[in-house]
């Protein structure tokens, strides 16, 4: 049975006035770390994801970058490449751009 419109918009009403929370998803997750990265990038703290990757992919010949992932907690970047069929992680400090981590 489908709930009538009302119902759906009283129980969203009642859930906004509660402060009903939902745990975040992956997606709201990423937004965040993102965000993160953005503020402390503009605060000089770290440094810009493109000047990462023009450190580090020049040392990783041969395979192909699939991208990053940003850790808000380790404040550390994770660049995944793929060679020859095997995956490569490689953690960077955003902070001073040196590799922390290599991880096959």
């Amino acid at each position: 049975m489908k709930p009538h419109r009302p119902f759906v918009v009283l129980i969203a009403a009642v859930m906004a006035l509660t402060g009903a929370v939902y745990p975040l998803t992956a997606q709201d997750k990423l937004s965040g770390d993102q965000g993160e990265a953005r503020r402390e990038m503009k605060a000089g703290t770290q440094l810009p994801l493109r000047e990462i990757e023009r450190r580090i992919l020049p040392q990783m010949q041969g395979s192909e970058y699939l991208g990053p992932a940003y850790d808000s907690t380790a404040r550390a970047y994770r660049l995944k490449f793929i060679r020859d069929g095997r995956v490569t992680y490689v953690d960077v400090d955003a902070r001073s751009g040196r590799i922390i981590g290599r991880s096959r």
